[in-house]
């Protein structure tokens, strides 16, 4: 068997391997979202192809900021609508000079808000879908899982440098 050696300075500490190292020989996966594991669907020495499912977290919290925000979309839909009604009912008033230019403009501010809010509405609720479909940790590549430290009722602290929940081998001899 040919043994390559690859040696390196990192941090002081020399690194020597039988094999070639791969950039991605041994990965640490946790969540990008805060929560409580709900269930794990892996053991350690499980082969998992890429994009499998590999623990949940509750979705609990997350749907319900997922509905929060879906709502506050449909009701910032709803306001632009309104202030859209509002603005042209103003500038057909002004077109025959039943109202004055400081009611068109105003009727003007609040539909341009109302787009705004719309548009805010929109980021939060895609943020909030993006929360909800990370809160299940997915293999980033297939490979074979060497530990699970995560398991049921696991707190998960995105914000403040999680632990690893499940720890995946690429599976290159």
């Amino acid at each position: 068997m040919k043994q390559s050696v690859v040696a390196g300075a990192l941090a002081g500490w020399w690194l020597a391997a039988a094999s070639p190292l791969w950039a991605a020989d041994r990965v640490e996966l946790t969540t990008r979202v805060s929560g409580v594991v709900d269930e794990v669907l892996v053991k350690p020495g499980q082969r998992v192809k890429k994009g499998a499912v590999l623990l949940r977290l509750d979705r609990t919290v997350l749907q319900a900021r997922f509905d929060e925000a879906a709502a506050e979309h449909a009701r910032a839909q709803a306001d632009e609508a309104d202030a859209k009604r509002e603005l042209e009912r103003a500038e057909e008033l002004y077109s025959r000079t039943v109202s004055s230019t400081t009611e068109l403009d105003a009727a003007t501010l609040r539909h341009v808000r109302a787009q705004a809010a719309v548009s805010v509405a929109q980021a939060r609720r895609t943020i909030a879908q993006k929360n909800l479909s990370d809160a299940e940790l997915k293999a980033p590549f297939a490979g074979v899982v060497s530990a699970v430290p995560g398991a049921p009722g696991t707190v998960v602290a995105a914000d403040c440098q999680p632990k690893p929940l499940v720890v995946l081998d690429s599976g290159h001899p």
